[in-house]
């Protein structure tokens, strides 16, 4: 059953914030540094904690690290001075005696605080030159006869910015409960799903707890509540997902058809036989392709596991009925890469490749511009340069993006929009290396059909994986000399996260001069991000052919980087980079026939986080699991593609908090698009606004 309410002719949550008293617009500046515009927006800005003012505590009971209200008298004040002045104000009550101290004074408060003042303080209580103290509390005059009640609810602290204060932030609150208490507001979820709470229960709840209420649980997030909330905005997104593939399903798409003499030709010249997993997706792939609406399908598969074999076999759909396929991939190695391995799997289908990226020479991207635009360029490999405004293309028939985690959701929308109109929206294909756990694809790509290579090649073995600390640096180099002597290739790969490329290079050069001079027996390479595109890649080709030993490398190799001989690999200050990151260089060796190791090196002591991370990578090279394990340490962002425009910034929703309200989003969904499907707009709405445009890709 679903509650509904009649609306008055606006929506209060609707309403700028600049209708509040006190917003002008400086303050209404400092509010949209927290992407603070509405109502709704405020009102979603739940407390980050609590504190409980809704009693009051003897001194006597005080305990070091307790945050406290006390009433007590002033006793004697005394200035002190020093390397930094304060006034120390003595305050008693019957049970004992407690100082004041305030480093930030004038000397009219001194003067307004005799002896003899009663007042209110509320703190964090330390204890300093064997006496407890509060250093710059909230405090207030008790100038009532009879005492004055404390507040009846727990006390909201807000995540704020500079010039934001607690006790703006407890003004606006009121003004916007008041609003949405005066107003009859629709509740858009069934009475079995809201936990007991309508939204506007909810808001209450949250914003001002009643002084019994589970602190514990609050500050959690796992008050229902808070969880009823969380619900919402996650269904908000998911339905708005579904709308998307509704609305997709409107619009038309070229009709492909694979030429079947020419997949056999591709498949007789290919170097090894394809999985049965492989054949499968191109087949799901295949079927898309035939019915004349936007293909919008997602390709998971792990480390390995083949996915630029199925690229390849969609391409040939496309090309074969005369339609251009775009490739964009998050690296210029990367894309120099592909461009090799497509070669390679094309060579007898007389197929032009050209690669793009914004460090090529003007003179040769002037060439390749001219090649797509006329349809002479039938595949076209680039990084985001192939959204730039210069590149247009003759007929876009397929968009494959690979790695989709390292795009943001705008640069998708900027590489469809280049397809020919006149024939069509261009088909897309989107893939992952960094499994999505199932509940997090259902909700999340909800718009999308999507697929998984569940099988790797025969020739794939397990990766040791150990961790040891940088102390252990000796061992490691020796191990490193054992491996080499043995005919087998090494990486050593270089971190620097949160710092600039240029350090991150820096630090690689280091190491590569330290090996050198403990390893001179054997021939090193260098590849980071400062490198020109072509040195890079001359070193990549020099180690794949075996000219090299050792790789001495930063982060640009983590994907699309394939040399069967390359067995062993050192991960520096591992602790330091996020599960899916490490599975993904992690899965640069063991591509061989020979037995593959990966050494962890970090930094001791680890963090929690961090040894729970590394011991996930020694337990298991499954990329499933492990992005289970990441889902549960980390959050979404490495999966949805969060990092860049068009991120999904939640309102209320942690994931790493709720993921476990995945699992009843989809039944929900089903519910409201049966019995009340005029809930949905107005529920995308209220939690989207502006983001809704997104919901296209």
């Amino acid at each position: 059953m679903i509650t509904s309410m009649a609306t008055k002719n606006h929506d209060p949550l609707a309403l700028p914030l600049t209708h509040l008293k006190g917003v002008g617009t400086q303050l209404a500046a400092k509010l949209e540094r927290l992407s603070l515009y509405t109502v709704s927006d405020l009102l979603f800005h739940l407390p980050r904690c609590y504190q409980d003012r809704t009693r009051t505590y003897a001194i006597a009971e005080l305990v070091p690290g307790m945050f406290a209200t006390i009433e007590a008298e002033v006793v004697k004040q005394q200035l002190v001075l020093g390397k930094r002045r304060r006034l120390e104000i003595e305050l008693a009550d019957r049970s004992g005696y407690l100082y004041m101290s305030l480093f930030h004074f004038s000397t009219p408060l001194r003067q307004h605080l005799p002896t003899g003042t009663r007042l209110r303080c509320f703190g964090e209580v330390s204890f300093f030159a064997n006496r407890l103290q509060m250093v710059h509390p909230e405090y207030e005059k008790m100038t009532a006869p009879t005492p004055e009640t404390v507040v009846q609810t727990l006390t909201p602290v807000y995540p704020s910015t500079e010039g934001i204060s607690q006790k703006t932030w407890h003004n606006l609150m009121a003004q916007a409960l008041k609003l949405v208490n005066d107003s009859l507001l629709m509740d858009y979820l069934p009475a079995t799903a809201s936990s007991g709470y309508t939204l506007v229960d909810a808001l209450n709840y949250c914003h001002h707890p009643p002084q019994n209420a589970d602190l514990a649980l609050l500050e959690a997030g796992s008050h229902p509540a808070q969880q009823r909330l969380s619900l919402e905005e996650l269904l908000a997104h998911h339905l708005s997902l579904r709308l998307a593939k509704q609305q997709i399903k409107t619009l038309v798409a070229p009709v492909l058809q694979c030429d079947p003499a020419i997949l056999e030709k591709f498949y007789q010249h290919l170097p090894f036989t394809p999985t049965q997993a492989q054949l499968r997706v191109l087949q799901e792939i295949f079927a898309d392709f035939k019915l004349g609406i936007p293909m919008l399908r997602l390709l998971q598969g792990d480390v390995g596991s083949g996915k630029t074999l199925v690229a390849a076999g969609s391409m040939l759909a496309a090309i074969s009925q005369g339609y251009q396929t775009a490739l964009m991939v998050p690296t210029e190695l990367l894309a120099t890469q592909h461009g090799l391995t497509l070669a390679r799997y094309f060579s007898v289908l007389s197929i032009n490749i050209v690669v793009l990226h914004s460090r090529m020479p003007a003179k040769q991207k002037q060439a390749v511009y001219q090649q797509i635009k006329t349809g002479d360029a039938q595949v076209v490999i680039g990084t985001h340069a192939l959204i730039q405004e210069a590149v247009e293309f003759q007929q876009l028939g397929l968009v494959i993006i690979d790695e989709q985690h390292r795009f943001g959701v705008k640069q998708r929308l900027q590489l469809q929009a280049k397809s020919a109109q006149a024939v069509g929206y261009a088909h897309q294909l989107i893939m992952t290396a960094t499994p999505i756990p199932r509940t997090l694809a259902m909700t999340f790509y909800a718009d999308l059909d999507y697929s998984v290579l569940d099988e790797l090649p025969p020739h794939r073995k397990p990766i040791t994986t150990v961790a040891l600390a940088n102390s252990r640096r000796n061992d490691i180099i020796a191990k490193v000399r054992e491996f080499i002597a043995s005919k087998q290739q090494a990486y050593w790969i270089c971190t620097l996260i949160d710092e600039s490329e240029l350090l991150t290079s820096q630090a690689a050069i280091a190491t590569y001069d330290l090996l050198q001079t403990q390893l001179p027996e054997f021939k090193i390479g260098l590849v980071h991000g400062q490198l020109k595109t072509i040195e890079k890649q001359a070193i990549m080709d020099a180690f794949k052919s075996g000219e090299l030993h050792l790789l001495v490398a930063t982060t640009v190799i983590e994907v699309g980087v394939d040399v069967p001989n390359a067995s062993l690999m050192i991960i520096e200050n591992a602790e330091r980079l996020g599960l899916a990151q490490l599975h993904q260089l992690r899965g640069r060796v063991g591509r061989g026939t020979q037995a593959s190791h990966c050494i962890l090196m970090y930094r001791a002591p680890l963090s929690w986080h961090a040894k729970a991370r590394l011991d996930i990578l020694r337990k298991t090279c499954d990329g499933f699991k492990i992005a289970e394990h990441d889902l549960k340490l980390r959050g979404s962002g490495e999966f949805l593609g969060t990092r860049q425009s068009g991120e999904l910034n939640f309102k209320v929703l942690q994931l790493t908090r709720d993921h476990g309200l995945m699992a009843r989003v989809t039944e929900l969904a089903e519910q409201l698009l049966k019995d009340h499907p005029e809930f949905i707009a107005p529920l995308i709405a209220r939690w989207l606004k502006e983001k809704v445009q997104y919901s296209a890709v």
